[in-house]
């Protein structure tokens, strides 16, 4: 017997042991010691359990902090962010630039497609997170420069950081101050 989350494990395991190429029907079904059967009681098909595993990788590298506080403070959850983008490079070597080439057909869709969740999900909690901030200035946002398009900047410049494997968040951090507070 196995369930979802032992699958979702053990793939995540095999991403890290040997990257994406190993996550496979038969691969998975050997690492939890089940028949391939069992897998596809839970997935229907490979493409099924990529998607699933990436979902699982996103959910894992920006689960939660045990500190809710980081969710009322820009600076705060902009240094956390940046935390959890070095968190996942090291778990995960390569998932943030290589993941979403390596699948084909379908498999890339669904990959794509809930990398973009994660990703608006990301863009849309920064922005609460400005809008929450007591701290910054009242006047900080104006019609033309929302927390909105903020969030966006501020999402830009990780997904920068993403690409050049920097996650020194301190140059974000002093535009943050100087510009809000």
């Amino acid at each position: 017997m196995t369930s979802k989350e032992d699958i979702l494990r053990a793939s995540r395991e095999l991403i890290r042991q040997r990257g994406w190429s190993a996550v496979n029907i038969r691969s998975v079904a050997a690492a939890c010691g089940v028949s391939v059967g069992s897998i596809y009681n839970y997935f229907d098909s490979k493409a099924a359990l990529v998607g699933a595993t990436v979902e699982s990788v996103w959910g894992e590298i920006f689960r939660r902090p045990e500190d809710g506080a980081v969710f009322g403070d820009a600076q705060a959850c902009i240094a956390w962010i940046y935390g959890q983008m070095e968190y996942g490079s090291r778990q995960y070597p390569g998932f943030f630039t290589l993941h979403s080439l390596g699948f084909l057909g379908e498999e890339k869709v669904r990959g794509q497609m809930r990398m973009q969740q994660t990703w608006q999900h990301i863009r849309e909690e920064l922005c609460a997170v400005l809008k929450r901030d007591a701290r910054i200035r009242a006047d900080a946002f104006t019609d033309l420069f929302t927390a909105e398009r903020f969030a966006d900047v501020l999402f830009s410049l990780m997904l920068s950081a993403l690409l050049r494997q920097d996650y020194d968040p301190s140059a974000v951090l002093e535009i943050v101050r100087r510009t809000l507070y």
